[in-house]
């Protein structure tokens, strides 16, 4: 028989971390362990407020599912059982670890995949000042960052670039606007940005407000985030956007996430992986689909005071899987 341990932590973050949305200082993720015949998979999942999640809820989505979890219910099963959330990757995650352990493969193995020795990740700089962001930048490319992804609202949108750029003039920039950039002139804004050699411009517009992006060409590529969540959104994002951020906490975790590698490829549409803050366990879970995205933000645990097992590399810029 299998059983399923629920485990909820706070972890503090070693700064604040700002976006358009707010600041946090500490992030709560759920954990799940299961244990079969000795063999153990184990997983992480952040619930997100804007999706309407907390970690109350998330571990209420998994109780409910406790007897079935412990008598059987595989990953297939989990996809119907459960819908596109924190909880479904925590699960789905689980379970793949699980498999993996039980057939005596690494989670590389068990998606058919070969590691890569690393993979360029971009450092997140926080919503803060020009100063304090260029500042930001200019120590983040010191220490190796090649990709850099700035958190901006509405305020001082062009000062804040250009000081980043002259902090950080041969990395690759992208943006994200995390939905706050409504009402504002977006042709004449991207064409602005496009002066700074801005790479991608990531959710200017709110979920199910993004119609517009379909009228105007695109002078700088724009990727979907808070606009989709599973392989059913990307049809109908086509006309609007370039590119997609797949995140496991939003999808539900590695199934959903490698169907919407090809859903995307099908389309015509660039990938994004990204993450919600967590650790590096977390993380892990997320590299087999970084090895098809354009741009790798898997950058949680350089966020925390104190990281969590399998304890990824992040060096000059980059991840350095574990195996």
């Amino acid at each position: 028989m299998r059983r399923m341990q629920l485990e909820v932590l706070a972890l503090p973050l070693a700064r604040p971390f700002a976006i358009a949305r707010g600041t946090r200082t500490a992030v709560t993720v759920v954990r799940v362990t299961l244990e079969q015949r000795g063999f153990i998979g184990r997983s992480e999942c952040t619930p997100t407020p804007r999706y309407g999640e907390s970690a109350e809820s998330v571990v209420a989505q998994l109780e409910s599912l406790r007897h079935e979890v412990e008598n059987g219910l595989n990953r297939h099963d989990v996809q119907q059982a459960l819908a596109a959330g924190a909880a479904r990757n925590a699960l789905d995650c689980a379970l793949w670890r699980l498999d993996a352990a039980q057939a005596r493969q690494t989670l590389w193995q068990a998606c058919d995949q070969r590691a890569p020795a690393s993979l360029i990740a971009a450092e997140t700089l926080s919503l803060d000042t020009a100063i304090n962001m260029a500042a930001a930048a200019a120590d983040a490319v010191s220490r190796g960052a090649q990709l850099l992804k700035i958190k901006l609202n509405r305020d001082a949108i062009l000062a804040k670039v250009a000081a980043i750029r002259t902090a950080a003039p041969e990395a690759t920039l992208i943006v994200d606007a995390n939905e706050a950039w409504v009402d504002l002139n977006l042709p004449d804004l991207l064409a602005a940005l496009a002066r700074y050699d801005i790479a991608m411009v990531e959710q200017p517009l709110p979920a199910g407000q993004d119609q517009a992006l379909a009228d105007f060409p695109h002078v700088i590529p724009l990727c979907a985030d808070e606009s989709c969540h599973t392989r059913a959104d990307i049809a109908r994002l086509a006309d609007r956007y370039d590119m997609i951020n797949i995140k496991l906490d939003k999808c539900g975790g590695i199934t959903e996430a490698l169907a919407m590698v090809d859903t995307a490829q099908q389309q015509g549409m660039r990938v994004m992986v990204g993450c919600m803050l967590g650790s590096s366990l977390a993380m892990e879970a997320a590299l087999p689909i970084a090895t098809a995205a354009d741009y790798v933000d898997l950058d949680g645990p350089l966020w925390l005071a104190a990281d969590s097992a399998p304890f990824l590399t992040y060096s000059q810029g980059r991840i350095w899987p574990s195996s």
